[in-house]
């Protein structure tokens, strides 16, 4: 974890968190924006979605209304109060723990969507390796994430992220997401990516 995320109150940040255009997905556009790529991520079908490092649960409630199944772990109790407020009376549920090593027992998913969170881990080697675990065969990893900065650049490249997901992924598809304004509420000159990882 970088030393500037170790050192936020994710609680305290909670109540104001959705304001960021990218977060809440309070804009039509931008949430539309955000459901097309979910769904083109996601399967067709009803899937059982691991969302960690859920925050205020914006993903979850955009994977519930397109009928899959949700499990949302976040460190933050502020933060998961609030995803369960928004999806309240939806076929999700809501967990406090860190997503490297959520606490879901043996329960294995369908898809492990993960957004800006494996870039702060100290290990991300051995958290693919320990998310990957947590899918069905058959299963896939969703991970957005990107490098954000010009001066002091933090996150994780693109083709960085790719190797480490070679040990662990037979398939692996890149979507870059910098090019659509769309999706952040503006344009942005920096690294966003998706990566679609499968068996």
């Amino acid at each position: 974890m970088s030393e500037s995320e170790a050192n936020v109150d994710w609680d305290a940040e909670a109540r104001t968190f959705d304001e960021e255009a990218d977060h809440g997905l309070r804009d039509p556009e931008i949430r539309r924006a955000w459901a097309d790529r979910l769904r083109g991520w996601l399967p067709a079908g009803a899937a059982d979605v691991l969302d960690l490092g859920c925050g205020t649960g914006t993903l979850s409630l955009l994977a519930a209304e397109q009928g899959h199944r949700v499990t949302g772990v976040d460190l933050s109790p502020a933060m998961i109060d609030l995803a369960r407020a928004k999806l309240a009376g939806r076929d999700a549920a809501f967990l406090v723990g860190d997503a490297a090593t959520p606490p879901v027992g043996e329960q294995r998913y369908d898809v492990v969507l993960v957004r800006h969170v494996l870039w702060t881990l100290p290990d991300p080697a051995r958290v693919l390796r320990h998310w990957r675990g947590l899918l069905r065969p058959g299963g896939r990893l969703v991970l957005i994430e990107g490098r954000w900065g010009t001066v002091s650049p933090v996150g994780i490249p693109a083709d960085r992220l790719t190797e480490l997901l070679a040990p662990v992924a037979g398939h692996v598809r890149v979507e870059r997401l910098s090019d659509d304004p769309l999706l952040w509420g503006k344009t942005v000159a920096d690294e966003r990516y998706a990566v679609v990882a499968m068996d």
